[in-house]
C-alpha cells in the first residue's frame, strides 16, 4: 500500500487517457464509476472489510457514518481530503444523497462506490442518477455540491427482457420506461426551482414528485418516545457535562457544567457560539446552513479565547462532537467531548479525568493511548538498542576480520580454526614439500654502518615485496629472523606443484630485491637463496605465541643451500633438478662441501622458460606497455643469459672462501634486535609506516612482530 498524495491533475489525465486508448467508446464518466467499484473491492483487500461492514445495518445509515469513518481515517492519511455525505429521507424510504466536496470533477467515482457496497453488503440493487451539480462558497475555497438520486431496483426489473417473452416481460419493460420518463420529468422541474440558501423546503417539489421503487434502503423499524423528558435539566447538564445548544442565531441556550468550567460565562453571557469557538473540521464557514449541510460530519470546534486571563497561557481546548438539529426547537445541539490524546495534554490543560464523564469512552481512549505511547516508547528504545547492537555487530565483524587476517597470516588457516575451537592440533607429517631460505649479503656489515630505522625501513619494503609474492604463488611463508626469509611449498596444503611454485617464488624475489636499495650504498641489495625438496613434519609449537614450525632434515638442507649460495643466485638441491624437465633453466654449479652434509652436487636456477616477469611477478598485463615490457625483459634475460655463462666458465675453486661475509640467522636476530632497540627513541612515524600493495593480502611477518 502506498501513501503517496497524488494530485487529481494526474487523476483526470489518468482517465482521459484510459478514453484515448479505448477510442472514446467508454466516456469518462463511466471509468470514473468503474474505478469506484474497483476501489471499493481494493479497500476490502486492504483489510478495511469488516470496519465496512460493521458502519450501519442498512445503505443509509453506512452514508450517514463515512464522515466519521473518514474522520477517523484522516488520524492516519493526514493528507487525504475526503468528500462529505448528507442523505435525505422521506417517509416512504425516498432518498437524496447530497455530495460536498473540495476536488471537483471526481463526483462520479461515488456511484460505482455506493451501488458496489449496496450490492455487497446490503444485497440490493440501486440505481444513483445526478439531479443537479452545482458549486457554493465555502470558508476554505469552492466545494462542489452534486445531488444523487437513488433508487432502488425492483427485483423483476434485474431480468433479462428478451423479445417474445410473456406478456410479464412487456409490463416490465414499460414500467421502466415509465420510471425513466418520471426521472427526467422530475430532473427538469428541479433545474427549475430557485434555490434560496434561507428557504429549507426547497426539495418539496422533489419529493412530491420522486417515485420509488419499494426496497431496504432504510429500515422499517420504529421506536416508541415518552410523552415527557423524565429527567431534569440540571441533572442533564450534569450527565452529559460537555454539550452546547444553540439556535439558529447561533445564540447559546444551553451549556453542560463543564464546559461553563472551562469556557466561563458560556451561557450567562448568552453570547453567540462563534464569539467563542471555531470551527476546524470540516472546513465550512460557521452558521446554521452550512452546519446543517454537513451535519453527518463529526465537528470539532476550538475555543477562541480562555478566561480569566491567568488561562490564556494554556493551550487551546478542542472539542469533538455530532451536530443534532432538533426541529421541534428550531435548535441545534453540539454533543461533544475534550479532544485529547494523552495524560500530558489533559494536565496541560488543568484538566482530571474527573472532568470527563464515565459514560464518555475519551477517558479510556486517553488511558489506552498513555499505554500505547508507554509500550511505543519501550519499541522505541528497544529499536535503539538494536540498532546499536547492529551498528556494534557490523563494527565486531571488521574487528573479527582484521583478527582472522592477521591470525591467518602467523598460522594457517585451518590451523588457526582447530586453534580457535579449543581443539588440540597434532603434527602431521608431508612426504614430500619444497622449502626455500633467503638471507641478505653482508647484512652484518650493513647493519655496523647503518642507523637502526634504516635497516628496519630496507628489511620492511624487502619483505613487504616478498610477502606480496606468496600470495601470487600460493606458498606459505614460515617464518622470518632478521635477514632470513622461509617460505615453503606443499605445506599445509598438499600440491603436487609446489616445487615449480617456490621455484617461481624464488626468481621472483630476486626481481623484487633489486628494487630495494642499500642504506649505505645505495645500490640495490642482494639475497641468497636456497631450495631443497623433501619430507618434513610440521606441526604447532608453544601455548603462548604458538608457532607453525617445520622439522626434518629436510629444513637442514634447504638451509645448507642458502648458506652456501652465492650473491643474486638461486642455489638448488639435486632433489630440485627435475624442474628442468618442467620449463626452467637449471645450471649444474658443481660440487660444495656442505656443513653436515659433504659434500653435494648443486645447481643454478636461472629463470622460467615458460613464463615472463610479469606473470612471475603477478603485475596485470598492459596492452599499452606489453612490446615494450617485452622487448625489455627479452634484453634482460639475454644479459643475464651472458653473465651466468661466462661464471661457468670460470669456476672460481675459492668461491665460498671469497664470497662476502656471511650471517647465520641467529646473529641476523641479535642484530636486528639491537637495531629496533637503538632506534627506539629516533624512530620518526613516518619512517615506519609501511606501503601496501595493490595485491597484499598478508602483512609482512616483520611488520606484525612491530
Amino acid at each position: 500500500m502506498t501513501y503517496t498524495v497524488y494530485d487529481d491533475v494526474i487523476t483526470i489525465k489518468f482517465i482521459q487517457e484510459a478514453c484515448k486508448v479505448l477510442d472514446k467508446c467508454v466516456s469518462m464518466d463511466a471509468i470514473l464509476k468503474l474505478f469506484g467499484e474497483y476501489f471499493f473491492k481494493f479497500c476490502k483487500m486492504s483489510g478495511y472489510d469488516w470496519m465496512l461492514r460493521t458502519l450501519g445495518g442498512n445503505l443509509v445509515e453506512f452514508i450517514e457514518n463515512l464522515d466519521a469513518l473518514h474522520s477517523y481515517l484522516a488520524l492516519s492519511y493526514q493528507e487525504m481530503n475526503a468528500p462529505s455525505f448528507c442523505v435525505e429521507k422521506g417517509a416512504d424510504g425516498k432518498i437524496l444523497l447530497h455530495y460536498y466536496s473540495d476536488r471537483s470533477g471526481l463526483c462520479h467515482i461515488v456511484p460505482g462506490i455506493i451501488e458496489a457496497v449496496a450490492k455487497d453488503f446490503f444485497d440490493i440493487d440501486v440505481t444513483m442518477d445526478i439531479l443537479n451539480i452545482n458549486e457554493e462558497e465555502e470558508r476554505t475555497r469552492k466545494k462542489e455540491h452534486v445531488v444523487f438520486l437513488v433508487v432502488q431496483k425492483m427485483h423483476r426489473e434485474m431480468r433479462w427482457v428478451k423479445p417474445g417473452r410473456s406478456q410479464e416481460g412487456q409490463d416490465v419493460q414499460r414500467d421502466q420506461d415509465a420510471l425513466e420518463a418520471a426521472f427526467f420529468r422530475m430532473k427538469e422541474k428541479y433545474l427549475s426551482v430557485s434555490l434560496h440558501p434561507t428557504k429549507k423546503s426547497c426539495w418539496d417539489i422533489v419529493r412530491s414528485i420522486v417515485m420509488f421503487g419499494k426496497g431496504h434502503l432504510v429500515d422499517t423499524f420504529e421506536a416508541v418516545y415518552p410523552e415527557r423528558l423524565w429527567i431534569e435539566e440540571k441533572m442533564f447538564c450534569n450527565a452529559f457535562p460537555f454539550h452546547i445548544v444553540f439556535d439558529e442565531s447561533l445564540r447559546v441556550k444551553q451549556a453542560g457544567v463543564n464546559i461553563q468550567k472551562y469556557v466561563p460565562g458560556l451561557q450567562t453571557r448568552k453570547i453567540r457560539l462563534d464569539e467563542c469557538f471555531s470551527i476546524i473540521h470540516p472546513q465550512v464557514t460557521f452558521n446554521i446552513f452550512s452546519i446543517c449541510k454537513f451535519i453527518n460530519s463529526q465537528f470539532v470546534l476550538k475555543t477562541r479565547r480562555m478566561m480569566p486571563e491567568a488561562w490564556k497561557t494554556k493551550p487551546a481546548l478542542k472539542l469533538r462532537g455530532q451536530m443534532i438539529w432538533m426541529e421541534s426547537m428550531r435548535c441545534m445541539i453540539y454533543m461533544c467531548s475534550p479532544k485529547l490524546h494523552s495524560l500530558q495534554e489533559l494536565e496541560e490543560r488543568k484538566m482530571h479525568l474527573s472532568d470527563i464523564a464515565p459514560l464518555d469512552t475519551t477517558r479510556d481512549l486517553i488511558l489506552l493511548n498513555q499505554q500505547r505511547l508507554a509500550e511505543m516508547e519501550l519499541s522505541n528504545q528497544l529499536e535503539r538498542k538494536m540498532e546499536e547492537l547492529r551498528v556494534l555487530s557490523k563494527h565486531l565483524a571488521i574487528e573479527k576480520k582484521k583478527t582472522e587476517t592477521l591470525l591467518y597470516a602467523v598460522l594457517p588457516e585451518h590451523v588457526a580454526n582447530q586453534l580457535k575451537e579449543g581443539k588440540k592440533v597434532n603434527a602431521g607429517e608431508f612426504k614430500t614439500c619444497t622449502i626455500l631460505f633467503s638471507d641478505v649479503v653482508t647484512f652484518t656489515n650493513i647493519c655496523a654502518a647503518c642507523q637502526p630505522i634504516q635497516i628496519v625501513n630496507m628489511l620492511n619494503s624487502m619483505y613487504s615485496r616478498f610477502d606480496r609474492l606468496t600470495s601470487v604463488h600460493d606458498v606459505y611463508k614460515v617464518e622470518t629472523i632478521g635477514d632470513a626469509y622461509m617460505v615453503v611449498g606443499g605445506i599445509p596444503v598438499p600440491v603436487g606443484s609446489h616445487a615449480q611454485s617456490i621455484a617461481n617464488f624464488a626468481l621472483g624475489m630476486r626481481i623484487s630485491a633489486s628494487k630495494v636499495e642499500n642504506p649505505v650504498t645505495g645500490e640495490p641489495i642482494q639475497i641468497r637463496v636456497g631450495i631443497h625438496t623433501g619430507p618434513v613434519l610440521a606441526g604447532v609449537v608453544g601455548d603462548k605465541m604458538p608457532q607453525y614450525c617445520l622439522f626434518g632434515d629436510t629444513v637442514n638442507t634447504a638451509s645448507r643451500m642458502e648458506s652456501h649460495g652465492l650473491p643474486d643466485k638461486v642455489n638448488v638441491s639435486p632433489t630440485v633438478r627435475a624442474l628442468e624437465n618442467q620449463g626452467f633453466e637449471i645450471m649444474e654449479r658443481g660440487e660444495i662441501e656442505a656443513k653436515g652434509k659433504g659434500k653435494m652436487t648443486t645447481y643454478f636456477l636461472i629463470r622460467n622458460l615458460k613464463a615472463t616477469e610479469d606473470e612471475i611477478m603477478g603485475r596485470p598485463n598492459n596492452p599499452l606497455d606489453h612490446k615494450e615490457a617485452s622487448a625489455q625483459g627479452h634484453q634482460e634475460n639475454k644479459t643475464v643469459a651472458v653473465m651466468r655463462y661466462a661464471d661457468s666458465q670460470q669456476p672460481s675453486p675459492n668461491s665460498e672462501a671469497e664470497a662476502p661475509e656471511e650471517s647465520t640467522p641467529e646473529e641476523s636476530q641479535a642484530a636486528g634486535q639491537d637495531s629496533v632497540e637503538g632506534a627506539e627513541e629516533q624512530r620518526p612515524s613516518h619512517q615506519t609506516k609501511t606501503r601496501p600493495f595493490q595485491n597484499d593480502h598478508v602483512p609482512s611477518g616483520f611488520c606484525a612482530l612491530l
